[in-house]
């Protein structure tokens, strides 16, 4: 999978990406209480994360990263500077192993719950770089994910957001705008930096 929009594109993650994705996350961790982690990751520490999300299934990672000439123009040839190196997607690898820009960040839908019968419901959640506020980043990693997801067996899909002084808003707003309505609140369920949080949960119905 290998969509584009401009200047960013989204594609599947892969193992290539776990420092990066690693370091966004991160950024999470330690600034902010959208993630009830405490403790930054290492890349090795995050492998089992990423290997638990492959290509097909309902379980996907997808990222959006900055488009590069390469990766805009796939029929240029081997990159420069790499005689014998990666070959052009028509050469019959997939866009996803073309070199690309920046992370800019990345969508997950991630099981609900380890019983058997909570399989059709996914959690999913979405993560932005500071540095790709307003380009419509998270809007375009939903919009892939969720075409993803309509040839799965998945019935519903949950989000839950963290609610602060100030609010989420922006996370609210991208939610409500792909058809999530929210179920209820959780109260002070989680405590980091010194202090309780309450979480939203919404829901999408997928079929």
């Amino acid at each position: 999978m290998l969509l584009g929009h401009g200047e960013v594109q989204v594609r599947a993650g892969t193992e290539a990406d776990l420092p990066a994705l690693t370091d966004l996350y991160n950024h999470y961790i330690r600034e902010t209480c959208i993630t009830f982690d405490t403790e930054p990751f290492t890349p090795e520490q995050r492998r089992p994360w990423l290997l638990s999300h492959p290509q097909d299934g309902p379980h996907r990672l997808l990222v959006a990263q900055e488009a590069t000439e390469r990766t805009k123009n796939p029929h240029n040839g081997p990159v420069s500077g790499s005689p014998g190196g990666p070959a052009a997607a028509d050469d019959g690898l997939p866009a996803s192993d073309l070199p690309g820009g920046a992370l800019l960040g990345y969508a997950t839908s991630s099981p609900l719950r380890p019983k058997a019968a909570y399989a059709t419901s996914v959690e999913v959640t979405v993560y932005c770089a500071p540095q790709a506020s307003g380009r419509g980043v998270g809007t375009l990693l939903y919009k892939a994910l969720f075409e993803a997801l309509a040839h799965e067996d998945v019935h519903r899909a949950y989000a839950g957001i963290t609610q602060g002084n100030p609010p989420n808003t922006a996370s609210t707003r991208l939610h409500t705008r792909f058809g999530f309505r929210h179920l209820g609140t959780y109260t002070e369920v989680g405590r980091k930096f010194g202090r309780y949080w309450d979480v939203a949960w919404y829901q999408k119905d997928l079929d």
